[in-house]
Order: C-alpha cells, then structure tokens, then sequence
C-alpha cells in the first residue's frame, strides 16, 4: 500500500483533532510558564520496542509552534532498545508542554501497534504466510494504525468497504449461496478490488473453489483442517486463516502452509509503548 500521497493529510486530521479534543479553549496549566521562553526536551524508549509515528509526532508540536525544531535519531520501523534516546525537541515553552500528551500518545499507540507486528512477523519467518491486519482498528486512526502494520512487516488488508469485496457468513445467507455471492460480486465489473470468500468447513471450500474464488478465508478452522484445505486448494487461490491467532498459536498456522494470517489484534487490542519525554534546561 502506498502511503506517500494520503498520509500527510490524514496525519494533519487525525492532529488536529487530537489537539482540539485536549486544549479545547486552552492550556491553563502551560499559562504558568513565562510567555517567550524556549525549552528543549528528548524523547527516550524505555522499552525493547519497534518506533513508528514520527509524523504525528512531529505535527503535534509544529501545529502550535511552526518553529519547532525536532532532530530524530531513529526511523519508523527501527527497533528501539532499553535507554534509547529516540529524538530532541526544541520548541517555544508553552508549545512544547502543551503538545507533549497528543504526541506521545500518537506516538507510544502506532510504535505498539508496529511492534506487536514485528512479533508475529518474526514468529512465521522461514514460512510462506504474511502477517495481514483487519478493519478492527480505532475509530478515526485507521489509516494510521495500517501506516503501523507496514512499519512492523506487516501486510495491509483492505483499508475499508471501498476498496476491497469480503463475503461473509450473512451475505453468502443473503445471496442463497457462495456460488450466488460470488457471482454477484463480478457482476458489479470492479476489476480494481479485489474478492474474497469466507469459508467455515471444507465443504464450502471445495463450492468457493469451484465457483473460481482466487482469495478464500478460512474461518476459525482447526490445523487439521486447515492441513487439509492447503492440499484441497492445491495453488488454485490464495488461502488466509483468520479467528483466535495469537502469538503461541501463530507458527502453527502458519506451517499449515496457508498463505496469509489476519491477526485483528494488531488494532484493536493495542498496548501502548512505553517512551518518557524528558525536559532539559534550554
């Protein structure tokens, strides 16, 4: 997925939005300080920990101080150790004290999410599966969350309903079949999305397969079947598990021979990094 062109737009929304939720009519607290002064602050990692977030960060101070100076000492998808120093801020007195919160919390949120992706991309090395995310991210930080899972090594599923056809259980009831849903999905002459059928049991398999589906997701299957539904497909379409992956779980999976693994925990169950903002006298 190409971020270069949406990304600086969205992190302006997604910081703006952040700032005006937090200062509101403004920082009273930030007005004890003396107007005029400059401060500088570094950021350190206290915590092993894969860095990602530097634009957000970045916006949050340079919003309320477009003269703000941030010299960064690491790259979004950069492992972090213990007692890392990760970057120094230069900023107005007042800029700096206010912004700190949204920026770390942009920062500490995207660096976890990128993070626990790393981990399930380590735990399948060797093997043909890709680690992919889901729609199960935060309200209104999808894009960012995404930007996260690319960081850690991870692949990007569809970014919402726009771009991208998932027949599920409800609508396979709604069309009659999976045969019906398929077919109706062609109908619609989207041949810039891609289509994927969701399976429960080899049965359905075996039907998606012979109605042609190219992406199959496999349902909360057990290994043995899983085992069987790689030998059933044969190469003939993409096979992704999907339901209660986790980090003991995920190699197993993945040695099944499946070609994607979509781990929705990735968004949606985040544990922010632990990284400590510092002020240095100036």
């Amino acid at each position: 997925m190409d971020f270069s062109i949406p990304l600086a737009a969205e992190v302006e929304r997604n910081v703006l939005a952040a700032l005006v939720e937090d200062i509101g009519g403004g920082d009273l607290t930030a007005l004890l300080t003396p107007d005029g002064r400059r401060a500088r602050g570094i950021v350190i990692s206290r915590e092993s920990a894969v860095l990602c977030g530097r634009a957000w960060f970045n916006a949050c101070f340079q919003r309320l101080d477009p003269a703000a100076q941030i010299t960064w000492h690491v790259n979004d998808g950069e492992q972090l150790s213990v007692g890392q120093s990760l970057c120094e801020i230069k900023a107005d007195t007042r800029a700096l004290l206010t912004a700190e919160r949204p920026a770390l919390n942009f920062i500490q949120m995207l660096s976890g999410t990128a993070t626990a992706t790393r981990k399930y991309v380590e735990a399948v090395a060797g093997t043909r599966a890709r680690i992919v995310d889901t729609r199960k991210t935060l309200p209104g930080l999808r894009l960012a969350q995404k930007y996260a899972v690319h960081c850690g090594g991870g692949t990007n599923h569809r970014l919402g309903l726009y771009d991208g056809i998932l027949i599920k259980e409800n609508h396979i009831m709604a069309a009659g079949s999976i045969t019906a849903a398929l077919a109706q999905a062609r109908a619609l002459g989207r041949n810039d999305v891609f289509i994927q059928v969701e399976v429960e049991n080899l049965e359905q398999l075996a039907e998606a397969l012979d109605a042609g589906a190219k992406m199959i997701l496999l349902d909360n299957m057990s290994l043995q079947e899983m085992h069987l539904a790689v030998g059933l497909t044969a190469g003939r379409a993409q096979l992704e598990a999907s339901g209660g992956i986790s980090l003991e779980t995920v190699r197993a999976i993945a040695e099944t021979g499946v070609d994607r693994i979509s781990v929705g925990s990735l968004t949606k169950d985040v544990r922010a990094t632990d990284l400590s903002l510092r002020h240095v006298e100036s």
